[in-house]
C-alpha cells in the first residue's frame, strides 16, 4: 500500500503531457479546492480528475470492484471514496466550476487513450 501514489500516476502523466502538447496550461493539485483536482484550468473555470478504477469504484471496469477478501474493511473504505468524490464534485459545480472525470482504464490502451484525450480537449474548448 505504501507504493500507491495519490498523485503523479501514470494515467495522470499521460493526460497532462498530451494536454500540454496541445497548448493547454494548468495548475496541479490545488489543495484549496474541494477534492484537490488533478488538473485545474483557472481561466476556464474547469477541472479534471483522473480517477483510479479500483480506488473510486469504476462501475464499467473490471478493476472497479472491491477485492473478494476482507470485505468488511474494503467495501466501506471504497464506498466512502465514492461518496466523497460526489460531494466534492457537487461543491465544485455549485461554485461555478465545470468538472470532468477521466478513468485510468480509458488511458491504458492506445485507442481508448486517444478518445479520452479528445474528450478532454473538447471539454476544455467548449464554452
Amino acid at each position: 500500500m505504501g507504493k500507491v501514489r495519490p498523485r503523479d500516476t501514470e494515467p495522470e502523466r499521460i493526460l497532462r503531457s498530451s494536454l500540454h502538447a496541445f497548448g493547454f496550461r494548468y495548475r496541479l493539485h490545488v489543495r484549496t479546492m474541494p477534492g484537490c483536482p488533478d488538473l485545474v484550468f483557472p481561466g476556464r473555470k474547469k477541472v479534471i480528475f483522473v480517477h483510479g478504477c479500483f480506488w473510486h469504484l469504476h462501475a464499467r471496469c473490471n478493476q472497479g470492484h472491491p477485492p473478494k477478501t476482507d470485505l468488511t474493511y474494503w467495501k466501506p473504505k471504497l464506498e466512502a471514496n465514492r461518496h466523497r468524490d460526489l460531494r466534492n464534485i457537487r461543491a465544485l459545480r455549485s461554485s461555478g466550476w465545470r468538472v470532468l472525470v477521466i478513468w485510468s482504464c480509458s488511458l491504458r490502451s492506445k485507442s481508448k487513450r486517444e478518445h479520452a484525450i479528445r474528450s478532454a480537449i473538447a471539454f476544455l474548448e467548449k464554452d
